[in-house]
Parts: C-alpha cells; structure tokens; sequence
C-alpha cells in the first residue's frame, strides 16, 4: 500500500534544524494552507489547515538553511498518524475551541519564494492569514 499528500503553503516560524545521536541532521516546520469560499449561506468562509513537517539528510540542511518564516513551499510526502488517535494531533484551544494539525514526513521540498523573497523577510502571500505564535500548537 502507498500514499502520498501534496501541500503548498506557507512557513508559519523558522525551521529549526537538530541531529539525530547518529548524526543524520532532522529539519522540523510549520506550514499552513489557506482555503477560502463561500458558504451555503452566502458568507465568505476562511479554512487555514496546519501540517508539521519532518525532513531529513540533505533535505533538511537545505531546509535549515534556505528557508524562513513566510517562505512559500510544495511539499510532497507520507502522512504520519497520531499513535493514539490513528489520525491528526488534536487539542483544544484557549478558547475551548477543538483545533488540528497533520504530520507529514516529507520526501520532496520545492521553494517557491524567490532568493530575494526570503532575504528581505517576505511574508507570503496575501491570501495566508497571519497566526501568532501563541496560537500554534507545537
């Protein structure tokens, strides 16, 4: 059996690179998609998903080291299910309201903010809504 997701997004913080006791460098960050559309009811309905992502080796330096919070990327890769759940990590917000966030393991990253982009502290697109830090679970 396989599967495989493809995600575009946005970077929501800085990667933040570590290494494994063997050495082999691990990348972890943020992305967040964004969906808009109107509702059967006529009002304009604003969905942002959340997905952690793992990249590792080769990938992950370059990740470490190119990209930046706002940097816009494609993601292919294996979702990764919670142990205790079989499905997203759960949890409840300050708010009381239930949120979400998807694993993925990533086996292709693809850049799609420019140099220049990243170097003068793009933000991403108009179209990502922005989320304090204190609102993202992980």
């Amino acid at each position: 059996m396989y599967h495989t997701i493809i995600i575009v997004g946005n970077l929501g913080r800085d990667p933040e690179m570590r290494y494994t006791p063997n050495g082999q460098a691990v990348t972890n960050f943020n992305v967040a998609t964004n969906r808009q559309y109107t509702g059967s009811d006529g009002t304009q309905v604003k969905e942002t998903i959340w997905f952690r992502v793992s990249t590792w080796g080769k990938i992950a330096e370059n990740c470490n080291q190119y990209l930046r919070k706002g940097s816009k990327v494609l993601i292919e890769g294996r979702l990764v299910p919670d142990q205790s759940t079989g499905g997203p990590k759960t949890w409840t917000r300050q708010d009381g309201s239930v949120s979400a966030s998807y694993d993925v393991t990533a086996n292709v990253v693809q850049f799609l903010s420019s140099r220049s982009e990243v170097e003068s502290g793009y933000q991403g697109s108009e179209n990502v809504t922005p989320v304090e830090d204190n609102n993202i679970p992980f």
